[in-house]
């Protein structure tokens, strides 16, 4: 017979607490999402290159556009809502539909037209090569993600 201790008690407390911030928030992973995918912008002299981490994604659900110093990001994802089986039933779900919206502001204008994207393994890289223009482009300009 194992002996009970006062932390016995405060330990199960604090794995209760745990598990329901976890089924209710999805742990800090979901937290982190809260505030959209990670981004990294970096300047060079002639281009801006943003890399976005996007995972479990495929290019189809990306949709980008640039206009002027700002580039916006949407993304969705979808997840079969399967039936169970005779053969087996699902013991835990956690990968659901989710969708992504960002808008980022870039330190110069760029040049939409020639704005460029590759989507490789999970992660975006936009490359969008700087210009100054002398007129405000009212349309939005789509980029085709490769």
């Amino acid at each position: 017979m194992t002996r009970m201790t006062p932390f016995d008690d405060m330990n199960r407390v604090f794995d209760r607490m745990s598990r329901q911030f976890d089924e209710t928030w999805g742990g800090i992973d979901q937290m982190r999402r809260l505030d959209g995918p990670a981004v990294d912008v970096a300047e060079y002299d002639d281009e801006i290159v943003v890399v976005v981490d996007l995972p479990g994604l495929s290019k189809e659900d990306i949709d980008l556009s640039v206009r002027g110093d700002t580039l916006s990001i949407s993304a969705e994802r979808s997840i079969e809502q399967d039936e169970e089986s005779e053969e087996g039933a699902w013991v835990r779900r956690e990968r659901r539909a989710e969708s992504v919206r960002r808008r980022i502001g870039l330190p110069d204008e760029v040049h939409e037209d020639e704005a460029s994207a590759t989507y490789t393994n999970g992660v975006l890289t936009v490359t969008l090569p700087k210009v100054h223009v002398d007129d405000d482009g009212d349309d939005d300009h789509r980029i085709d993600v490769n």
